[in-house]
């Protein structure tokens, strides 16, 4: 009887990587779940047992090189690594922005993709058909104002899922990328603008059914789950209402 695929999603303890977790134990995977909120985690794989599926949860620091590497051992075989880990912080020009927070922000999204992927891919090279996931942005793409930092980190993470493909093409690893564009969750926007609520509901205001935390896990356990042989290099999801990073409809 084939072992339970094995799925690590960082980041897992709310927004898209909580959903994703959701979805893919319900696909079939085992899912291993890393964040920083011990207590959250914990309570996702309780409510994912609860369901009749397998999960665990790993409390980590995916900034933390030496954290990362102990984690890694416990992994001989991988069949999913979710690197979703990240976030935005500030929205402040690049004229008057701070500094510390690009720096933040580079950290998490990428070095922290950085060191999982590196510590991860034996472990998914070894299963014989190993899946890399990268959540990147639609600011992977393209630049935004007021968003010089989080874009430039998020080129940074389209940059590593676009040069390890190029690099590890012959090897049993798919690499895909997943840029949504704008997606309403409980924590993203009002973590950026440091819990000021007010400024957060602004960036949803008037715009006609954002996408959700489950849209976007659904678009990556579409890929995942795809034929071995296929690969989704890139995908860009994006509510109706938006066209661009700078053209959003809104109903006001």
């Amino acid at each position: 009887m084939a072992a339970t695929p094995i799925a690590v999603i960082t980041g897992a303890s709310s927004g898209i990587g909580a959903a994703t977790a959701r979805q893919l134990a319900a696909a079939g995977y085992r899912v291993v779940l890393t964040a920083r909120r011990k207590d959250r985690i914990e309570a996702l794989a309780a409510e994912i047992t609860e369901a009749g599926h397998e999960a665990t949860a790993y409390a980590l620091d995916v900034t933390d090189r030496t954290a990362v590497d102990e984690f890694a051992t416990a992994f001989r075989s991988l069949a999913v690594l979710i690197n979703n880990a990240g976030g935005a912080l500030g929205a402040d020009p690049v004229a008057t922005g701070d500094p510390e927070d690009w720096r933040q922000m580079y950290e998490t999204n990428v070095i922290g993709t950085l060191n999982v992927t590196q510590a991860l891919l034996p472990a998914l090279t070894a299963s014989g058909d190993g899946t890399i996931v990268i959540l990147s942005s639609t600011a992977a793409l393209t630049s935004y104002e007021g968003g010089g930092g989080y874009v430039a980190a998020k080129h940074g993470e389209h940059v590593i899922a676009e040069t390890l493909r190029l690099e590890i093409v012959g090897t049993p690893v798919r690499v895909i990328e997943v840029a949504p564009g704008m997606v309403k969750t409980e924590e993203f926007a009002t973590t950026r603008f440091r819990g000021d609520t007010e400024k957060a509901a602004k960036v949803y205001a008037g715009v006609d059914a954002p996408l959700t935390a489950s849209d976007v896990a659904d678009t990556i356990t579409w890929a995942v789950t795809r034929p071995s042989h296929v690969n989704i290099d890139l995908l860009v999801v994006r509510p109706r209402a938006q066209a661009s990073n700078s053209k959003i409809h809104r109903s006001l």
